[in-house]
């Protein structure tokens, strides 16, 4: 077990090599975020009538100095799938309009795009990225190859879901900047497993998760939008923040912080999550997860015989990686003999063909639940 496995609620049984999926959240988060909802429920009008607003005003304010940007151009959501579907709605695009992704996008993500698409009649592309890679600048010219006089948007993920890898979006949205074109980037893994500057970075719109990687409660997410693509953003769920008869801080926030009652409990837990990360050297903690990581990559890679996807750096994964399997693998098989058999919940993914274990490391890992991992995998001829 890891240094802190008795911070979390994880049961002691499970080797969890899936943070990726949904997060797990330390015991002093979780207890603050009880706290809120026990204070919502004894006085439920006065928490959400007349306190809210200030209540998330503070929230926002903090989890904008984590991420680097002013408070004002942020608002809580629930998902990054609900984020991101709301921006993809305001976007009036028509035929002759292109929306070029990469082929590692969220499945959901793209089945988003490519409802959308159908309805209103412009092209979703996913340009190829080849992997095994070993050079970013590579990366971006592949991308870029994709781009056309009918680029309107690009929608990229900052880490890609299926493989891990992270994009090089700073340069990327620096070039479709100085082209003109809207950038989308969905960051469901990257708060709290990289470090982000989101005035440095450069998106347009940016849509991140903050219950997976910085351990936030469940539900908890936001969104970002430049000063000056706010106006573009219409609410997906039309309520009073829509011509408010008293206007909050910016339409923006106004729009799509009310959407109706629900509990923002999680929202407003976000800044002892970052607290606790901060009080605790996370730091430290993702550079032991890297390192664990990366060892769980070279080890799979000479378990299977095939290459690694990426380079073994921080520059290309961070705690979580991927590694390729055997087309032969029965993924459905495996993924249920690992939990069945030896307790170890970790994802397997079909992508592009192509047959993936994706392993994460948190800081209730250590390293003899890779030893697990990798004894299994050899049991069962992975």
């Amino acid at each position: 077990m890891g240094p802190m496995r008795d911070q979390f609620l994880i049961g002691p049984e499970i080797i969890f090599l899936n943070h990726g999926s949904f997060g797990a959240t330390p015991r002093p988060v979780f207890e603050s975020y009880q706290r809120w909802q026990r204070e919502l429920e004894r006085q439920p009008v006065d928490f959400l009538a007349r306190r809210s607003t200030d209540l998330l005003a503070g929230a926002r304010a903090e989890l904008a100095n984590y991420l680097g940007t002013a408070a004002d151009n942020l608002v809580y959501i629930t998902n990054a799938t609900t984020g991101l579907n709301v921006i993809a709605h305001s976007l009036s695009l028509g035929p002759g309009d292109e929306v070029l992704a990469s082929d590692q996008e969220y499945g959901a993500m793209d089945r988003t795009w490519r409802f959308l698409s159908q309805k209103h009649g412009y092209k979703y592309i996913n340009q190829r990225v080849p992997l095994p890679a070993t050079n970013k600048d590579d990366i971006v010219d592949f991308f870029w190859e994709g781009v056309t006089p009918h680029t309107r948007v690009i929608f990229l993920s900052h880490i890609a879901s299926s493989t891990a890898m992270i994009f090089p979006v700073e340069v990327l949205c620096q070039r479709a900047r100085d082209a003109g074109i809207l950038t989308i980037i969905d960051g469901a893994h990257a708060p709290g497993q990289i470090h982000i500057n989101l005035d440095h970075l450069g998106a347009d719109f940016y849509v991140g998760n903050l219950h997976k990687w910085l351990c936030a409660p469940k539900g908890s997410a936001f969104l970002f939008a430049r000063p000056n693509v706010q106006p573009l953003v219409e609410p997906l769920i039309v309520s009073w923040g829509w011509q408010p008869e008293k206007p909050g801080p910016s339409p923006f926030i106004d729009q799509l912080e009310w959407t109706g009652t629900r509990d923002i409990a999680a929202f407003l837990a976000v800044p002892d999550a970052i607290r606790f990360q901060a009080e605790n050297d996370w730091d430290s903690i993702r550079r032991t997860c890297h390192t664990l990581a990366a060892q769980a990559l070279h080890q799979i890679s000479s378990l299977t015989g095939l290459p690694p996807l990426y380079p073994d750096s921080p520059d290309w994964f961070g705690q979580m990686g991927s590694s390729e399997l055997p087309v032969s693998t029965d993924l459905e098989r495996l993924k249920q003999c690992l939990y069945e058999k030896h307790h170890i919940e970790i994802p397997m993914i079909l992508w592009q063909g192509r047959k993936l274990i994706r392993f994460s490391f948190q800081a209730y890992n250590d390293d003899q639940d890779l030893e697990r991992l990798l004894e299994a995998l050899t049991a069962h001829g992975a």
